[in-house]
C-alpha cells in the first residue's frame, strides 16, 4: 500500500523562496507542492495541520565531532558505542539534522581519536545505521597530516565503502588554530584530562612527526578518495598559500578558515567555505579566529555545519535570518549547499519534488526556533506535540 503524507498550511522554504503551501509526499519521495486543489490529495493521506509553522528541508550537517563526547563526555570515561549512537541520534533528529555526516579525527591526541577506537566507532556508525536508523548517518573521517601510520587504515576504509567525506588537517602546536603560545597545551589538558608533563610529551611527539609528514603519501589518500567520489577538505586554512596547498590536494570545501582574507581567496577560486553554527549563534569564534557573521556578510561562506554543537544549526539558520539574511538563503546554507558540496543534492538538500521527503516543522518559541515535527523520507520520526497547537 502507498504510504502517503499530507502537510498542510505550512510556509514552505524552498531553495529560492518561503511560500504558503501544502507538501505532498507518496512513498518517502516529495510528490507535489501547492494547494490542496492543486495537489490533489486523496482521503487516505496521514495529515499534518503547519499552520502558523515553517516547513524546512531537513538539515545536512557535514562536520560535527559531538558523537566523541557522546562516547566520552569525561576524559578517560568511556561508554557503549551502541548507546552513546542510539542516544545521539534522538537528539539530532529533535534538532532537524537528517542527515548527519559524524567527524572522526584519525590521530590527534589520546582515546576515541586513536585508529583502533575510531575503527571501531565507525563500524558501529554503519551497523546500527544500515539496520535501524531515525535519520541518514554518514562518516567524515578527519585525517591529521602528522598521522604517519594511519594511512593502511584510511586506504582500507575507503576502499570498503566506509568514508563519505574527508578533511586532511594539521592540529600541531604553532599551526593554525593553536597558533598562539599555549594553546595546545591547554586544549589537551583540558579535553584529554592529562597533566603539564604529558601534554609536553604529546607536544614533543607531534612535532617530531610533523617534521616527517609524507606528502606524497597525503596526495595518493586524497587521491584514492576523488576517485571512490569523496569531496576532500581542507581544515583551518590561514593563508592565500595554504588555499592554494589545500587546492593541490584535491580539496572542493574549506573548513573554517581562520581569517576574512584567506576566506575570501578560497571562494574566488571556487572552494566552498564552511563556517560553524557555534560561531554564528555566539556571535564570534571561541579562539578568536573568523566572526563567520562576516565572513556571511562578505559573500566568503556556502556552508554552516554545527561543529561541535548540533542545537546551534537550526538557531544559526535564524539568527542569520534575523540579522537581514533572506531566510531562504540561511537555510540552503545548511541544507542544499552542502548536500551539493558533497554529491547528495540529486536525492536530499531541498524541498522539490522527487528528492526523498526530508522534512521540518519548525515553530518559534520566545524567539527561539524549535522543531516540532521530523520527517525522514516521509515518515514522521520525531513529533513534540505540546508545541504543534
Amino acid at each position: 500500500m502507498e504510504k502517503r503524507l499530507w502537510i498542510r498550511k505550512g510556509k514552505v522554504v524552498l531553495p529560492g523562496s518561503v511560500e504558503q503551501a501544502d507538501v505532498f509526499v507518496e512513498n518517502g519521495r516529495i510528490a507535489r507542492i501547492g494547494s490542496r486543489g492543486e495537489i490533489g490529495v486523496g482521503g487516505d493521506a496521514q495529515e499534518i495541520d503547519a499552520d502558523g509553522a515553517y516547513v524546512l528541508p531537513g538539515l545536512v550537517d557535514i562536520h560535527c565531532d559531538a558523537i566523541e563526547k557522546e562516547t566520552e563526555p569525561r576524559p578517560n570515561t568511556l561508554f557503549p558505542m551502541e548507546m552513546a549512537f542510539l542516544q545521539f541520534e534522538r537528539k539530532l533528529a529533535g534538532h532537524g539534522i537528517t542527515t548527519m555526516y559524524h567527524s572522526l579525527s584519525l590521530g590527534v591526541g589520546l582515546s576515541l581519536r586513536g585508529e583502533h577506537l575510531v575503527s571501531e566507532m565507525i563500524g558501529t556508525i554503519r551497523r546500527l545505521g544500515a539496520q535501524r536508523s531515525m535519520i541518514r548517518h554518514r562518516v567524515h573521517l578527519r585525517y591529521e597530516v602528522s598521522h604517519l601510520t594511519g594511512f593502511p587504515l584510511a586506504e582500507r576504509l575507503i576502499g570498503e565503502g566506509q568514508i563519505d567525506y574527508l578533511s586532511l588537517m594539521d592540529h600541531a602546536p604553532g599551526q593554525g588554530q593553536y597558533r598562539r603560545p599555549g594553546a595546545f597545551h591547554r586544549y589537551v589538558m583540558k579535553n584529554q584530562g592529562v597533566d603539564a608533563e604529558e601534554c609536553e610529551r604529546i607536544v614533543e611527539e607531534l612535532q617530531a612527526r610533523r617534521a616527517l609528514i609524507d606528502w606524497d603519501r597525503l596526495r595518493q589518500l586524497t587521491g584514492l578518495a576523488r576517485q571512490h567520489g569523496i569531496a576532500v577538505a581542507s581544515h583551518d586554512d590561514d593563508t592565500p598559500e595554504q588555499v592554494d596547498r589545500s587546492i593541490a590536494f584535491g580539496a572542493s570545501i574549506s573548513e573554517f578558515p581562520l581569517n576574512l582574507e584567506t576566506a575570501a581567496y578560497a571562494s574566488e577560486r571556487g572552494v566552498k567555505i564552511c563556517v560553524g553554527a557555534p560561531n554564528l549563534v555566539r556571535g564570534g569564534s571561541h579562539d578568536k579566529n573568523l566572526t563567520a557573521m562576516e565572513a556571511v556578510r562578505a559573500g566568503a561562506a556556502d556552508i554552516v555545519c554545527s561543529d561541535y554543537h548540533p542545537a546551534s544549526l537550526l538557531h544559526s539558520l535564524f539568527g542569520m535570518h534575523a540579522g537581514g539574511i533572506p531566510l531562504h538563503e540561511a537555510v540552503r546554507m545548511a541544507s542544499l549547499e552542502p548536500a551539493t558540496a558533497l554529491g547528495q543534492a540529486a536525492s536530499v538538500g531541498s524541498i522539490e519534488p522527487g528528492k526523498f521527503a526530508d522534512l521540518l516543522l519548525v515553530r518559534t518559541v520566545g524567539g527561539v526556533p524549535v522543531v516540532t515535527d521530523t520527517i525522514v523520507e516521509g515518515t514522521v520520526v520525531s513529533q513534540m506535540r505540546d508545541f504543534r497547537n
